[in-house]
């Protein structure tokens, strides 16, 4: 069923509420930098996550956990500047936020003033409970994160789907339910049961991202460089490629080499 969409000019956390009531689907994809970023928002994207997938995308790491604040800092604030629409949303990478709510706080402040972005992410639910309402107590959005959580993929050993089990499944939902009403503008749901996580976005008012977690959420999140099939040694079964792009830049490339190699580049057209 199609549904009305209303113009905005500019996402804000009210816009992503507004949408999950009227039944408006919300679209939030990964940017790391201001050239990708420009793209997407231009795309009419809703919400562009700086995500701290930053760390393998970007950097090739194993997991997301050796990225920094003033990395993540360094990034948010390239999308920020291409972002004339979309939302902007950074995660607080892995070791600023866990253990200390000041430290918490003082992370997502340096995020907000040093970036510019309009809201942060953290993952995990009532074990953070103090250090998001810090966070929320001096203003600052904050968007959640349950299910599949990747800066706790060393406690959890695998990549595998979370919450297939009832105990692990009943406290997502009290997490759930925990993080709206500490005042949490929104929660991402990664790789859990379709049925699990449809039941979560019809029992909180606050939107409901997916990936891996089903149509019967509020909105979906892929990263980017994925979607375009950038990537091509990750092949998880709710990843949908729009393009083949490792394949056509490599082809372009080698074209390039080629066409150098030949002296046919630059032509008589293409010099001064």
């Amino acid at each position: 069923m199609s549904v009305a969409k209303k113009e905005y000019k500019r996402v804000t956390v009210k816009s992503l509420i507004e949408m999950k009531q009227t039944g408006e689907k919300i679209s939030m994809l990964t940017s790391y930098d201001y050239s990708m970023a420009k793209i997407v928002d231009a795309a009419n994207v809703d919400v562009i996550l700086v995500g701290d997938s930053a760390s393998n995308v970007i950097a090739g790491h194993e997991t997301t956990l050796p990225i920094t604040l003033d990395q993540m800092i360094y990034h948010a604030s390239s999308v920020v500047r291409a972002a004339k629409r979309a939302l902007v949303v950074v995660d607080i990478p892995f070791g600023s936020y866990q253990g200390d709510s000041k430290e918490a706080l003082r992370s997502a402040i340096r995020i907000m003033k040093e970036s510019g972005a309009h809201a942060v992410k953290v993952e995990g639910g009532a074990e953070i409970k103090t250090s998001i309402s810090r966070i929320l107590e001096a203003g600052i959005p904050v968007m959640g994160h349950l299910g599949l959580t990747p800066q706790s993929i060393y406690k959890f050993g695998t990549y595998t789907v979370r919450a297939k089990e009832d105990q692990e499944a009943i406290k997502l939902k009290e997490d759930a339910k925990l993080l709206e009403e500490i005042g949490c503008f929104g929660i991402v749901l990664e790789k859990i049961p379709a049925k699990l996580a449809q039941e979560v976005a019809e029992s909180v008012s606050i939107p409901i991202i997916g990936i891996g977690a089903g149509n019967g959420v509020d909105g979906q999140v892929l990263v980017v460089h994925d979607l375009l099939g950038m990537t091509h040694e990750f092949n998880p079964r709710f990843l949908r490629r729009y393009m083949n792009l490792y394949e056509e830049m490599g082809n372009a490339i080698s074209q390039y080499v080629d066409d150098v190699k030949r002296r046919d580049f630059p032509n008589e057209n293409e010099q001064y």
